[in-house]
């Protein structure tokens, strides 16, 4: 008989995609604040002081071996610094916030192809499917918006990257990640963030900053919301789930950041977007619909290649 999983992870998708599709319009506008490097590194200056605060009253266990840092190390330095540090520089070269999200919907199929060779995961047909229908929602939405804000070179590669970074910490996560403390977690991933975008941002910035109360709320949502909140989530969601599953969130995220951007920043969302959408979200159910169990055998879980 299975477990009954907890309320909270049943809450986590819906909770997740709403502050993580906010955190690409939120990000946009603090962009007109600061510069985006600095901006990271400021965001996750203040994640480590909350989250150290926190420690000194919560006293969350460290890891005891020394691959575990290393582990929580490689996955904050690819979501953070890879990924944030990469959308960040993409969206600052003139990428719109739902197309960066767009883009960073692709997440799924690399995870999808990975996972087989990097997890042991076995993805079936129905994933497969699903995703597939999610990469021609979002190609739908990206081809109708090219005419209204079509990406730069710079920012493209740039959003591509962010999406490998993303990718690569979501099979890491999946393969290595032990169920540590989220306190714990959090201090060492984004202390591995911070570390691996000053060097670029002290080299390449000015560290100018344009303080004013907007700015001041950017940086809430952006350090409480999408840092602590949004990005536990989805490391515990990874934990929990299918990682293929888990990534093909990033399907909806895409359409929920476009419909922000378009009632907050003003982004127009031509007709055969919305048609992207639809498809988009159709892919995302048929892919994290849970499997059907036929036998015991079809439980044993598959061994991890070592």
């Amino acid at each position: 008989m299975s477990e009954r999983k907890p309320l909270w992870l049943l809450a986590a998708p819906a909770i997740f995609l709403f502050l993580w599709s906010g955190g690409y319009v939120v990000a946009k506008i603090g962009l007109s604040y600061a510069e985006p490097l600095s901006l990271l590194v400021l965001r996750f200056f203040l994640v480590l002081v909350l989250m150290g605060a926190i420690a000194l009253f919560v006293r969350p266990p460290l890891p005891e071996k020394a691959a575990d840092w290393g582990h929580l190390a490689v996955v904050g330095f690819l979501m953070q610094s890879v990924h944030f540090g990469m959308v960040y520089l993409a969206m600052k070269a003139g990428v719109a916030a739902g197309t960066a999200a767009l883009i960073l919907s692709l997440n799924p199929v690399l995870v999808a192809v990975g996972a087989p060779y990097f997890v042991a995961e076995r993805v079936s047909w129905k994933q497969w499917l699903g995703l597939m229908l999610g990469l021609c929602g979002a190609a739908v939405v990206i081809v109708s918006r090219s005419d209204i804000d079509p990406p730069s070179l710079l920012g493209f590669t740039c959003a591509a990257l962010g999406l490998s970074g993303i990718a690569a910490a979501t099979l890491w996560e999946k393969r290595f990640g032990l169920s540590h403390h989220p306190v714990t977690a959090n201090l060492i991933g984004y202390g591995a963030g911070f570390l691996g975008l000053l060097p670029f941002a002290l080299a390449l910035e000015s560290f100018r900053f344009d303080w004013s109360f907007e700015f001041g709320l950017v940086l809430v949502y952006l350090v409480i919301g999408n840092s602590v909140i949004a990005v536990g989530l989805l490391l515990a969601m990874i934990r929990a789930g299918a990682a293929s599953q888990v990534s093909s969130l990033f399907f909806l995220t895409a359409p929920v950041a476009a419909v922000m951007a378009w009632l907050s920043l003003g982004d127009a969302m031509p007709m055969a977007a919305w048609v992207g959408m639809a498809l988009a979200a159709t892919g995302v159910f048929i892919a994290t619909r849970p499997r059907a169990r036929t036998d015991a055998s079809s439980e044993e879980p598959q061994p991890r290649p070592r």
